[in-house]
């Protein structure tokens, strides 16, 4: 099959012919329509996750998916050849990625159907924002009426965080360059969002809007150590991107690691939000998977939201 590579890192991502991978016990083999790309995908290709993780070479990058159940590893019950499936790779190591015409996945956990009205593009581009917007928001116990500013907005967790805090009736200040981006965060809810220019004077942007500091910070992008200035005494930064509560020593705040878990009821839960019309998917993008380092530059760029990757 086809797939987007690495053969060593830190390397560029190629697009390669690798064996088809076949489904062990409790897997689904997935005929993938559509995968998307995330943070991890950069950071592996840079050799950033060599420390924590381990790599099997030729490693396939991608951790979300969406396609066709094509075989069922033994024991899996629930799932049938040809159910619609979207998802996350959850292995315990990288190597056996998204983006490639197949994928195995477990069937127990980071899979769920694909609902009518949500498309392929759409659900291969919502497992791992969603999921981590989610825990984001719900470790900090977002409130009605709380503030909440989200560093670095325009990304794909953040442009689905930003949906998902208004919704909560939050007053959400989201962090963006002016022109594409800034219009992109403005486009995303009906709700009202501040937002503010980080690559100027943040901290009097901020404050101009809430005096005596934030009630949250999600951490997605920047210094994490000054967003945590930005609170309230007692508030709480949640982080993406492994900021621990020792960056913040000196700081009345409280912080949260995120390790997303995308299990089936959050999927399921974020497939009927866009299904509805409540939440909307932030696709700027698609390649094909042939033009797949292409996307790879694409969000090196900082492309506003999330980039696909057309895999059939």
């Amino acid at each position: 099959m086809r797939a987007v590579t690495l053969e060593s890192v830190p390397s560029a991502p190629a697009v390669t012919e690798v064996d088809t991978p076949r489904p062990e016990s409790g897997e689904l083999l997935v005929k993938v329509a559509a995968a998307s790309l995330n943070g991890i995908d950069i950071a592996t290709a840079a050799g950033y996750t060599q420390t924590f993780m381990e790599h099997r070479f030729p490693l396939v990058l991608g951790q979300d998916f969406a396609g066709t159940v094509e075989a069922l590893g033994e024991g899996v019950e629930g799932f049938a050849a040809g159910d619609a499936v979207f998802g996350v790779v959850l292995k315990p190591f990288l190597g056996a990625g998204a983006l490639a015409q197949y994928v195995t996945v477990a069937a127990g956990h980071g899979v769920a159907r694909i609902p009518a009205g949500l498309t392929a593009g759409d659900a291969g581009a919502l497992g791992v924002a969603g999921a981590t917007a989610v825990a984001s928001l719900d470790v900090v116990a977002l409130g009605e009426g709380e503030t909440l500013l989200i560093s670095g907005a325009s990304g794909g967790v953040g442009a689905l965080a930003v949906q998902l805090a208004a919704a909560r009736g939050a007053k959400v200040i989201a962090t963006a360059r002016p022109g594409t981006q800034t219009d992109f965060v403005t486009g995303l809810t009906g709700a009202e969002v501040h937002v503010v220019d980080f690559t100027g004077d943040l901290e009097g942007q901020v404050r101009a809007i809430a005096p005596e500091g934030v009630d949250t910070v999600l951490h997605l992008a920047g210094d994490g150590a000054a967003l945590a200035g930005l609170l309230r005494p007692g508030g709480q930064l949640a982080s993406a991107t492994g900021l621990t509560q020792d960056a913040v020593k000196g700081h009345d705040v409280t912080v949260h690691t995120i390790m997303a878990d995308p299990d089936a009821k959050i999927l399921a839960s974020l497939a009927e939000q866009v299904v509805s019309g409540a939440l909307r998917v932030p696709v700027t993008a698609t390649y094909p998977l042939e033009k797949a380092p292409e996307a790879f530059a694409a969000f090196g760029a900082s492309t506003p939201g999330k980039i696909a990757v057309s895999c059939s």
